[in-house]
């Protein structure tokens, strides 16, 4: 069962470009915000990116839970199901 679980590693290689795509959109929230109005001005922006990222973080954890164990199936062809091909 463990070669069934997925790693943090995985996860890390798997995100890469919409780690890359947060951190921009933090920038530009807070590089586009008026001085003296940063937070006012871009904490609306950064949690949108942070909510963003959070649903392709889960999405992508579970798509790669999913490639390992190929268990999700709700088709009832697993071996399990008595279904044959």
């Amino acid at each position: 069962m463990e070669d069934k679980k997925i790693t943090a590693e995985e996860l890390l290689d798997s995100l890469e470009l919409d780690l890359k795509d947060m951190a921009q959109k933090v920038a530009d929230a807070i590089n586009n915000a008026t001085p003296g109005a940063i937070i006012a001005e871009s904490e609306e922006p950064v949690r949108d990116a942070n909510a963003e990222f959070r649903q392709r973080l889960y999405q992508k954890a579970i798509d790669l839970l999913e490639g390992k164990q190929e268990a999700f199936s709700p088709s009832g062809d697993s071996p399990e199901s008595g279904v044959e091909k």
